[in-house]
């Protein structure tokens, strides 16, 4: 189980508690083409093909339904396994869904999209079908919320970097680049860090170690996405 922050500041967790930092200093590499891919980047250099923004937009609302399941198992794995104190960050999570997937059918009705005619290309599968084995009791909440953690991250510095100064980001795409990008996101996602390096202070060798290894598996997935976004797969 993982200890309120308080508790685990009596402890001294302070110490640990930046493992996600080393886990992303580590594998820079890899963050950094999950967060500085050539479709994001086209974005903030104004040269994206906007029929591969369609495509990524219908794709997208088709992953954010998966991520509604998958964000209820950690949301229950939290419930289940901690002490209850991360409960309404991730309830904040699971409630803004509601709000993004009005937000896809917009945008999708502005672009021409028809969400009812798209079906999920190859990474998209993959990706829903890694978020679906979270379902299984075996995997630990460390595991998930690690997961949710960096899910959540590399949106929020892909997006961030489309609204940073100099961008020549398209006037159509910017309340995108500004949903993900904004600081308040970004606040959020600092909240989930802090939830995750609390809890991998306190885990298993082996339980820090899968999840490192599912960080890496997002990291992967996150730049297949981008990848099938911009048909480059």
């Amino acid at each position: 189980s993982c200890k309120s922050d308080a508790a685990a500041a009596m402890d001294g967790g302070g110490v640990e508690a930046a493992t996600t930092a080393a886990w992303m200093a580590r594998h820079r590499g890899m963050y950094e083409r999950a967060t500085r891919h050539p479709f994001t980047v086209s974005i903030r250099d104004g040269t994206v093909d906007l029929s591969a923004f369609r495509r990524w937009l219908g794709q997208d609302y088709m992953f954010v339904k998966e991520f509604v399941a998958f964000l209820a198992s950690v949301l229950l794995k939290c419930c289940r396994q901690s002490d209850g104190s991360d409960m309404e960050i991730i309830l904040g999570g699971l409630a803004s869904l509601s709000d993004e997937l009005s937000w896809f059918k917009k945008e999708a009705e502005k672009w021409s999209v028809n969400l009812a005619e798209v079906s999920p290309l190859k990474s998209n599968t993959e990706y829903c079908r890694f978020l679906q084995s979270f379902s299984e009791p075996e995997i630990s909440y460390v595991v998930a919320i690690t997961t949710f953690w960096i899910i959540e991250t590399v949106y929020q510095d892909s997006f961030a970097f489309c609204i940073e100064e100099g961008n020549k980001t398209p006037p159509e795409l910017l309340g995108t680049c500004q949903r993900w990008g904004s600081p308040e996101f970004k606040q959020y996602c600092q909240s989930l860090q802090r939830i995750a390096d609390r809890c991998l202070a306190e885990a298993s060798a082996d339980a820090a170690r899968s999840a490192e290894e599912a960080f890496l598996r997002v990291l992967e997935l996150e730049i297949g996405f981008w990848d099938m976004s911009s048909s480059r797969s």
